[in-house]
């Protein structure tokens, strides 16, 4: 299982571009860390009218009220790095014309010569629909063409498409990313459409792990009969799931201090204790499919310090290696 870390993108505090390179840096140079990850939003409603799933109160993240636009900070980081891969995890596709959304990520995967990841979604939050003057309904329709628009742009020479949500007149569109056939596509998601959609055109799929890892096994082998019915090798499909590590360890936090910013998130016992239990947890996260972890310790108690989280995710990487 690779493991893959969320960059310090929110947070007036945090994300800093003296933090992000310096984070960037230090997992490049870690190793064992393959990945890097950005995520998106659009707004911070006040009052939303979407319940956010990972609070209690139903309100977004308050970190989230400032946050970098994802291409443009991994293209940043992409200057100062090398190998490691870039990716999205993930960002609402619908919200952008897809032409554009695809030479952005192409431009992205030239500039790092072939690093990066499209980990894409269809939105969940109705405020964010609003504010992109996109109809809520119709969205997995949507995503169907706009899936197969950016493997035509990012595949053929001539791009000419005719569908009942987005036209494009035959032209050329550049530039080509470098990773062949095309650059990796992520879907994220949890309905039936999404799992077909995924064993029909992407390469992989993208969860959320707290605490139920029966569920997780169950969408994975729903995954696996849609690529079944598509006479797809499931093999073909990578799973990476984005997890939320809460080490409690005295080896890292002095006292045992905790951080405030958790007090309204998802209580979970899942990747929850001593950095010996959150590997084991680990070890069983990768017994159930799981390919890729994406570990964000950005609302955890080592969140402040990035020597610690890159020594602990290496730590941890020693528990799946």
């Amino acid at each position: 299982m690779k493991i893959g870390l969320r960059l310090p993108q929110t947070g007036e505090h945090n994300a800093t571009k003296e933090r992000i390179i310096h984070f960037s840096k230090e997992a490049e140079n870690a190793g064992c860390i393959d990945s890097l990850w950005v995520l998106e939003r659009l707004i911070w409603p006040i009052n939303p009218q979407t319940p956010y799933p990972g609070t209690n109160d139903g309100k977004f993240p308050a970190d989230w009220q400032y946050i970098f636009e994802p291409l443009e900070i991994l293209t940043y980081v992409a200057a100062s790095t090398e190998n490691i891969a870039l990716g999205t995890s993930v960002i609402d596709m619908l919200f952008q014309n897809p032409v554009l959304l695809a030479r952005r990520f192409a431009t992205l995967d030239v500039l790092s010569k072939g690093r990066a990841i499209a980990g894409l979604g269809i939105g969940w939050s109705e405020d964010e629909y609003q504010a992109s003057n996109i109809p809520f309904n119709a969205r997995g329709k949507r995503a169907n063409e706009y899936v197969k628009i950016l493997k035509k742009i990012w595949t053929n020479d001539v791009v000419e498409f005719k569908g009942e949500y987005y036209n494009i007149p035959a032209s050329k569109i550049g530039p080509k990313p470098i990773q062949k056939p095309h650059i990796p596509i992520y879907l994220g998601g949890y309905s039936q459409g999404t799992f077909a959609r995924i064993a029909k055109y992407a390469n992989g799929w993208i969860c959320v792990i707290r605490n139920n890892l029966d569920q997780v096994k169950s969408h994975i082998d729903k995954i696996r009969n849609e690529c079944y019915k598509a006479k797809r090798q499931d093999k073909d499909i990578q799973i990476a799931a984005i997890l939320y590590p809460n080490v409690m360890d005295s080896r890292y936090i002095p006292n045992n201090k905790t951080n405030n910013n958790r007090e309204s998130t998802y209580r979970q016992e899942l990747l929850s204790g001593s950095i010996d239990k959150v590997g084991k947890d680990l070890q069983e996260i990768k017994k159930i499919g799981v390919d890729h972890a994406i570990l964000n310790f950005n609302r955890s108690a080592i969140s402040s310090n990035i020597d610690i989280i890159i020594d602990v995710s290496k730590h941890l990487f020693e528990f799946i290696r």
